[in-house]
């Protein structure tokens, strides 16, 4: 028996401009990601509250609970220290986090760290689905891989694309895929 947990992770489908909604292609996209993981049994599809996210998570048309989760939400789950970024970079990342108010930058890291707990590790095994954005698959993976904190800002996630991790007891997570779009019409 395989007492492993598989977590997918997949980024909300194209948004609208103000970001209430799915666009038409990323309905086509939503439905096409569904379509790839019909034959996974998940035992929970977990995704963010956000309009984007659950639009997302209930065009996947899978027969798996559907959960929404603050955790699994829009955030900035780590801000770094100039001292922890590679000094030819530092500035621009730095730069990037100004774009953010200080409630969101202080928010951010306790629910990174409140997705760690929950969706990482071997606490419950059998396949799930997380419905998320950029910035939480960023920091999903960049745990797994044991990278540092701020290697978070160093990711970019497709919209609709796949990444899956192997969390298997006594060993570490592996990265099973990462940012997979075959499924995508034009990928």
């Amino acid at each position: 028996m395989d007492n492993s947990r598989y977590l997918y992770l997949a980024r909300h489908a194209e948004a609208t401009p103000d970001e209430t909604g799915l666009t038409d292609r990323g309905r086509r996209q939503a439905v096409v990601l569904g379509e790839r993981l019909r034959d996974i049994p998940f035992t929970t599809i977990h995704h963010s509250p956000l309009p984007r996210a659950a639009q997302t998570a209930h065009l996947l048309n899978h027969d798996a609970p559907l959960h929404p989760s603050e955790p699994a939400g829009d955030y900035i789950p780590h801000v770094p220290h100039r001292d922890d970024l590679p000094p030819d970079s530092a500035d621009y990342y730095l730069d990037f986090l100004q774009q953010f108010t200080p409630e969101e930058l202080s928010t951010g890291p306790r629910l990174a760290r409140e997705a760690l707990a929950q969706f990482t590790g071997c606490a419950t095994t059998g396949h799930e689905l997380l419905i998320t954005h950029n910035f939480l698959i960023a920091w999903l993976v960049r745990d797994a891989l044991g990278a540092p904190p701020w290697r978070w800002l160093t990711l970019n996630h497709a919209n609709a694309a796949l990444t899956v991790i192997r969390y298997t007891p006594n060993r570490p997570a592996a990265l099973l895929t990462y940012n997979d779009t075959c499924h995508l019409p034009g990928s």
